[in-house]
């Protein structure tokens, strides 16, 4: 179950809540409320994960592909898991998170320490509020009952509040500084990743693209004179509309002739088998072979009524009707002319610019320097581009028309997350539409509909309604910061991690809050007149915490069975497989194809949960454990996908961790706020004072740590490129000056290393360098000293000993090189059609011929004795397989 699938799960399940916080008659109903909601959602995660520990054990592909797939080189493997129904759950503890960064994403990896971050805040927040708050809330003397109890608003006494405004201190005061812990850290290990030889030597990490170049610098000896020879290679780009329209042409001509090949063997093989048990086998064996020496399709003829041509129309029902073989004739020269146009730099250049560098220190020079003499020229500047995830159209975009597409697509997103009520509130009216038809006269005529339709009208139809509309909420976001001229899809990832973490926490949070308490909250205020206001508001504002106790329960059991059982993903798998895979290709790429994981979208959402649970730390800390338990579900759930399953498509290099740290504080700061809310309603002046200077301290310590880390999450520091040459030379045996490393220059293995990063051979791949790394300048820390030094413990020569090394050779071939930064309709090879291979010598009478046209092969497909269509597993790397460029 997708997060987007649980949003409208959990407004479905908890609607029926969102109006009952209680009132201040003393009266409660939240102990029934959550068992009411516990019990069914316990029993329907249990069915789930009952479910799931049954079927991993025979459905490989959909829970364990990472582990064996042949399309995954050995490196990104994941170890296999014992195969008994609980016996794996030891080895999947033993694994350690590292095993995510070295095989799978620095972004999956980011992704799981969020989660175990932000299960440990919550759980020191059990620690520091328990023991305080829950005696102090308790015997507050408000008469409250069952959980309102324990919750803030069961103070009379107001001296009682300073009790809160300590802890608040204490515990707010935690996040902050472990706001700035996990920075450093992200910052430690960023560094150490981008420093690495792994990545250093890729071409991306060497690799600057300049955005809204003038005219009169898309010139490449004009640049060079500007670059010097530090530069290497430049691709200027072009203007491929028109290419690129033909090369999709090509490509979709191309897999129709596939296609219309395959169906042709396909019949043919049905009538030989059929013939066969007419007893036609002494018959069939006299024309088996390899005589292919006959025109195109004669071999076929002999079981099936021979046929034209392959045909396809060029538009859909209305298009001319076309020979699809000689429709490649034709665009095949047309393209390689046009290539040839754009290679030599003849063709119309857009205002973007892509420039390698000898080395990786070269490229940061020129990243971090200003190019041009006038504002928003030659910029902005992006550094580690893969050209897989460049967005070609939003190139040419100009500095005038970023600006414009930038207020458009931001006003929009502003306006949906504001008025996004109205949409909710239509589909919510669906539901009650029975009351609406009395009270309105136009709308009379839905009584005469049947009960049974109207059952389903009020009750399945809005859930699917409010199913579309948050599934579509993270496409519309996708598309603003598409439209708005980001130039990679990493960079579209984290402006829709901005979108969707405003959303999450205006209208899920916020506005779920207000609504939850609004009920009660005025018809008391209606009833007891404006002196009451105060009183109301900061006895009911807390109760609203209940309906976020029952969220999180739902979050942490449904979200997390369903993210393990991907109940949609195996039915998709077997059920469209079936329908639709009609060739050895959609076969293929359906088996070797891994779910990826849209971090833009996915962060936000648990950015949030970490956001309610500290904002109702001090109102309500019973909050945080559910919080706490719900989180650690999640996690749990997410790092077996992450481990076995899922696979990373879009890389932001980590970035995603920093912003969702930096909106994690926003929890801070609703806190804070919501507490000087409650003092002011309880007319409390010494609380307010002290949370005031405190709302006051966070801000400028904030303030103060955002100027300080902002530059190292963008640049690398000329520092570190020296000490990691010289730790090279310290692996390799010898110093800085050829001398060979003494005992003063101490190597030991990674894995008995005292710092205590690898534990054992299983749980660190940091184990399996084959050089031995320099020990990091500092004795092993105990846990506390640890935490409270990540600077000095979490440095670079500790955290280099965590990235991955020696995962794969970076080696590339001149064409590859020469290609990179090319538009995919620049560089992209003719596609090989790929057929089964029969028996009767068909699929190699029509590669015979194809060939001359279009590249053809029928290795590693097959039929099987049934006549099935089937493809090599094993292997896995049919002739369509192409290696993984690590750009």
């Amino acid at each position: 179950m997708d997060t987007t699938a649980m949003d409208s799960f959990t407004h479905s399940i908890l609607r029926r809540q969102s109006g009952q916080p209680g009132t201040n008659t003393g009266t409660s109903n939240s102990a029934s409320n959550l068992l009411s909601t516990l019990i069914p959602v316990a029993l329907y995660s249990g069915a789930f994960f009952l479910l799931f520990l049954i079927l991993r054990r025979t459905q490989r592909r959909i829970y364990a592909p990472r582990s064996y797939l042949g399309a995954l080189r050995e490196q990104e493997r994941s170890p296999t898991l014992p195969g008994g129904l609980f016996n794996w759950i030891g080895a999947f503890f033993k694994i350690s998170d590292s095993y995510v960064l070295n095989h799978n994403s620095l972004d999956g990896y980011l992704f799981l320490r969020y989660l175990k971050i932000a299960t440990a805040m919550c759980f020191v927040g059990c620690c520091i509020t328990f023991p305080v708050l829950f005696p102090v809330n308790a015997t507050g003397g408000g008469g409250k009952q069952q959980l309102d109890m324990i919750s803030f608003s069961n103070i009379k006494d107001k001296n009682r509040y300073y009790a809160h405004v300590f802890v608040a201190w204490v515990y707010l005061g935690f996040i902050m500084y472990m706001v700035a812990r996990e920075s450093i850290y992200y910052i430690n290990l960023r560094q150490a990743y981008f420093l690495s030889p792994l990545y250093g030597s890729r071409i991306s990490s060497r690799t600057v693209l300049f955005n809204s170049v003038p005219d009169d610098y898309l010139d490449e000896s004009k640049l060079r004179r500007m670059f010097g020879k530090q530069l290497k290679n430049l691709w200027i780009a072009t203007d491929c509309k028109d290419l690129e329209k033909l090369v999709e042409e090509r490509d979709k001509v191309a897999m129709k002739l596939e296609g219309a090949e395959t169906k042709l063997i396909k019949l043919a093989n049905a009538a030989r088998l059929k013939s066969m048990k007419k007893g036609g086998a002494r018959h069939e064996e006299e024309h088996l072979g390899d005589n292919t020496v006959g025109e195109s399709g004669s071999m076929a003829a002999r079981y099936i009524n021979p046929k034209k041509r392959p045909t396809h129309r060029t538009k859909f029902l209305i298009g001319k009707k076309v020979d699809t073989m000689s429709e490649l004739e034709r665009l095949l020269p047309q393209i390689e002319a046009d290539r040839a146009r754009h290679r030599a730099g003849e063709a119309k250049f857009v205002s973007s610019v892509f420039a390698e560098f000898y080395t990786q220190s070269d490229a940061q020079a020129a990243y971090q320097m200003i190019a041009h003499h006038q504002a928003l020229h030659m910029s902005p500047r992006f550094i580690g581009i893969n050209p897989d995830e460049v967005i070609w159209k939003n190139l040419r975009i100009k500095w005038w028309e970023r600006i414009i597409r930038n207020i458009v697509t931001i006003s929009f997103v502003c306006a949906l997350i504001i008025f996004w009520a109205i949409p909710v509130a239509a589909v919510g009216a669906i539901s009650n539409i029975n009351s609406l038809d009395h009270s309105i006269s136009w709308l009379k005529w839905i009584q005469k509909i049947p009960s049974t339709i109207m059952g389903v009208v009020t009750g399945l139809l809005p859930s699917v309604l409010l199913a579309v509309l948050m599934a579509l909420l993270p496409i519309i976001l996708r598309l603003m910061a598409k439209l708005g001229g980001l130039p990679s899809l990493s960079r579209v990832e984290l402006r829709t991690q901005n979108f969707y973490f405003a959303f999450q926490v205006i209208q899920v949070f916020l506005v779920t809050t207000l609504a939850s308490s609004a009920a009660a909250t005025v018809t008391q205020i209606t009833s007891g007149g404006a002196g009451s206001i105060t009183s109301i508001l900061s006895q009911n504002l807390p109760k609203a915490s209940n309906f976020y106790i029952s969220y999180f329960i739902l979050q942490g059991l449904t979200l997390s069975a369903g993210t393990v059982l991907q109940l949609v993903a195996l039915i998709l798998y077997k059920l469209l497989g079936k329908l639709l895979d009609s060739t050895p290709r959609k076969m293929y790429k359906r088996f070797v194809s891994l779910s990826g994981l849209g971090w833009g979208t996915l962060f936000p959402v648990f950015t949030n949960l970490c956001v309610i649970a500290i904002t109702y730390s001090i109102i309500a800390p019973l909050v945080l454990g559910f919080a706490t338990i719900g989180l650690y579900l999640v996690y749990l759930a997410y790092r077996y996908n992450l481990l076995f399953v899922n696979n990373s498509n879009v890389d932001t290099k980590g970035l995603v961790y920093p912003r969702a740290l930096q909106q994690t504080t926003v929890g801070v700061y609703l806190a804070t706020i919501c507490l000087i809310g409650l003092f002011g309603t309880a007319a409390a002046p010494g609380p307010i004072v002290l949370m005031v200077a405190f709302l006051i301290f966070i801000i400028l310590f904030h303030v103060s740590l955002n100027s300080a880390i902002d530059p190292l999450l963008v640049y690398l520091p000329k520092s570190l490129e020296t000490e990691e040459e010289y730790l090279l030379a310290l692996e390799d045996g010898h110093t800085m000056d050829g001398d060979v490393a003494g005992p003063e220059y101490p190597v030991k293995h990674p894995a008995t290393a005292h710092h205590g990063l690898a534990k054992n051979g299983t749980t660190s791949t940091s184990a399996t360098h084959e050089k031995d790394l320099p020990l990091p300048p500092h004795k092993k820390p105990n846990f506390f000293t640890k935490w409270l030094r990540p600077d000095k413990y979490t440095d670079y020569y500790t955290m280099r000993r965590l990235v991955p090394r020696n995962f794969a050779d970076i080696v590339y071939a001149p064409e590859t090189e020469r290609n990179a930064y090319y538009h995919p309709a620049v560089s992209s090879p003719t596609p090989m059609l790929w057929i089964p291979r029969d028996e009767m010598g068909v699929s190699r009478q029509e590669i015979r011929h194809t060939s001359r046209i279009i590249p053809m092969s029928d290795e590693d497909a097959f039929f099987d004795a049934k006549g099935n269509l089937a493809w090599n597993h094993e292997d896995a790397r049919p002739p369509i397989w192409q290696e993984k460029v690590y750009y």
